[in-house]
């Protein structure tokens, strides 16, 4: 059936399971599964998220990756080494030092990447898909201010934290494909950029999927979808919905839809924005309104925080519980256990539905050797240094208000 060499594991070429590592709200897994996938197990540290995995009925295995065995993994899900088609996730690649030798402050050699990395290794899927802030394709493994960086220092490079991982990988015969994409291009109400890595063990023709929809299309289908689209019907019965105190109330009643600080009456900006008026930067995310009419900006753990507020476009709320969702497009009857601040950082920390929905068909699409999408491909972990920049599509209207 299949025209391609699996590398030993041809008898499970029909294996469409999916082990979710780092798995949160399981954003990234409804995607998958919406896409044809077969999610079998979820693994998060985080005791809201494990709750929320098991509320919903998934098989979960909750605790540190660091002491959770690959095996203990296969046991769970009845399958053997080389049988999941994929492992997905994003681990943290936070600072972290190694017995014997001190790393770079971001280096990945020694963070919860290398549990992935483990887990691939053991396991040897099919395909595995890696997900992080678009942020690591340029960060180097040392950070020092721009005034004191030593040329000669190769560590100080920008982009050698992806250099790492992406030889980490190659170690593992697996084949990489990388790049950074808005999930506004595919259907997603909502501006949120994520740098996405697949890789494939038996050095299959992989690719990102280019987008779907454009802020402009004769068919307005394809076109960006906006806040309206999903959370006007909500309006009056928003749901569960975190509260503003009654001074940062007041001035968000100054504010237009679709406004910021920048709105307020000139006089009251400066006692608004506190100690924030004279700090550098665009500040935004300061007393921020959506506009039923754009798409999100990028949703974050918390509607509340003044630098980041994601207020209600007519209302003077934030975003509720089912409206975070709802631009994340995850399903109403998601569940989402813990308190409202769990629920919201397990939405905002989530992989938006249509963003991961495509990733699967793109993978899905190679292993069924079909061309129902179309694809950009950047082939083999070699040309990673010519690739540097993303693939950064669209752009935000709220960051030029």
């Amino acid at each position: 059936m299949y025209n391609i060499k699996l590398n030993g594991y041809g008898r499970y070429a029909d294996n469409r399971d999916v082990i979710s590592l780092f798995s949160g709200a399981m954003g990234l897994d409804i995607g998958l599964g919406k896409a044809g996938l077969n999610v079998v197990i979820g693994q998060d540290f985080d005791a809201s998220c494990v709750e929320t995995m098991r509320a919903n009925g998934h098989n979960v295995l909750g605790g540190d990756i660091r002491e959770i065995q690959p095996q203990q993994l296969l046991d769970m899900t009845g399958l053997s080494v080389g049988e999941p088609f994929l492992i997905c996730g994003g681990p943290p690649c936070q600072p972290f030092s190694t017995a014997g030798k001190r790393l770079g402050i971001n280096d990945p050699r020694g963070s919860l990447f290398m549990d992935f990395i483990r887990m691939i290794d053991y396991i040897r899927p099919r395909f595995f898909v890696m997900e992080n802030v678009k942020g690591i394709m340029s960060s180097p493994l040392k950070h020092v201010p721009l005034s004191e960086r030593d040329e000669r220092d190769p560590d100080q490079r920008l982009g050698t934290v992806l250099d790492v991982i992406l030889s980490e990988f190659d170690k593992l015969g697996y084949k990489t494909v990388y790049g950074v994409l808005d999930a506004v291009n595919y259907g997603v109400p909502q501006f949120r950029e994520r740098f996405v890595l697949i890789g494939s063990r038996d050095n299959e023709d992989i690719f990102l999927p280019l987008p779907t929809h454009f802020q402009m299309h004769q068919n307005k289908e394809y076109q960006w979808k906006t806040v309206r689209s999903v959370i006007e019907e909500l309006e009056f019965a928003p749901g569960e919905c975190a509260t503003l105190s009654e001074e940062r109330l007041k001035f968000l009643k100054m504010v237009p839809e679709g406004g910021n600080w920048k709105d307020l009456p000139e006089d009251m900006i400066p006692v608004a924005m506190g100690g924030a008026y004279k700090s550098g930067g665009g500040k935004v995310g300061f007393y921020r309104r959506l506009s039923y009419d754009q798409p999100s900006p990028t949703v974050v753990t918390s509607p509340v925080q003044k630098a980041t507020m994601m207020c209600h476009p007519t209302q003077n709320r934030p975003l509720s519980v089912k409206e975070y969702a709802r631009i994340q497009q995850f399903p109403d009857d998601w569940v989402f256990t813990g308190t409202i601040a769990a629920k919201y950082r397990q939405i905002g920390n989530a992989v938006p539905v249509g963003l991961a929905e495509a990733i699967g068909k793109a993978v899905l699409s190679v292993a069924n050797n079909t061309s129902l999408i179309q694809t950009k491909r950047f082939r083999g972990t070699n040309v990673h240094s010519k690739i540097r920049s993303a693939i950064e599509l669209g752009g935000n209207v709220y960051a030029v208000k």
